[in-house]
């Protein structure tokens, strides 16, 4: 590939999407999480022809408790996550420091194995450990698929699963804030939106809108169907 005419850097010919996911892996998930769980509960609830009343309160509970539950799961998660990276860091911060020239045959070592020239590799292995903080990053990113200013931060993980889990809940919910007391309306918003969302899935995997779309509906439909059969079967015992 030639350099372009305004700055010497390689012509992107392509582009690959976020295999990560960024934000919108999280985000969609958290809110079919949501979406699911509280349609689940609602028709649940319903089916055991409980009032208006014991549905909002139980569809506003399972929201609150569900979105509090995601968030300090995540923080926690990520939290402990965090720190058993800092620590391995740590490590190897304190190996660089007392065993420089180990470190670096280490790295080179790590190039040839990828299949550079070993004179190649011992060169960029030299250069590269010429600078403290560049080397701490390269070996952290290669020996534990980190690096030390790139790591999850939990608040923003619990925010962000707080707020997706909320949202997602909140839909199979909102035709009873309004007044429609009919299960039919809050499956009808249930199932466009799981479509939806299972749709825009698509765009961090390899699959069609489409297909993506109806296997969360039919998913999330299940077992909004089970639950509600279950419900239907214990109203039906007097429980």
């Amino acid at each position: 590939m030639s350099p372009d005419a305004s700055g010497g850097r390689a012509e992107m010919h392509h582009r690959h999407r976020d295999v990560n996911g960024g934000w919108l892996r999280p985000s969609v998930f958290g809110a079919m999480d949501g979406l699911v769980s509280n349609f689940a509960l609602i028709a649940g609830v319903a089916g055991g022809s409980a009032g208006t009343r014991v549905i909002l309160l139980a569809g506003i509970a399972g929201l609150a408790a569900g979105a509090f539950s995601m968030a300090g799961g995540e923080y926690v998660s990520v939290a402990s996550q965090r720190e058993l990276a800092l620590a391995e860091i740590d490590v190897e911060r304190g190996e660089l420091e007392r065993h420089p020239e180990a470190e670096l045959e280490e790295l080179a070592k790590l190039y040839e194995e990828r299949g550079v020239d070993p004179a190649v590799a011992a060169e960029v292995a030299r250069q590269i450990s010429m600078d403290p903080d560049r080397a701490l990053e390269v070996h952290t990113e290669a020996e534990l698929g980190v690096t030390p200013h790139d790591l999850p931060s939990p608040r923003t993980a619990a925010i962000s699963s707080f707020l997706s889990f909320g949202v997602g809940a909140l839909l199979p919910l909102l035709p009873y804030l309004l007044g429609v007391t009919s299960l039919v309306a809050s499956a009808v918003i249930s199932c466009l939106a799981l479509f939806g969302a299972g749709a825009l899935v698509s765009r961090v995997t390899a699959r069609s809108w489409w297909y993506s779309g109806l296997r969360q509906l039919v998913v999330g439909a299940v077992a909004a169907g089970l639950t509600f059969a279950l419900g239907t079967f214990l109203g039906g015992t007097g429980l």
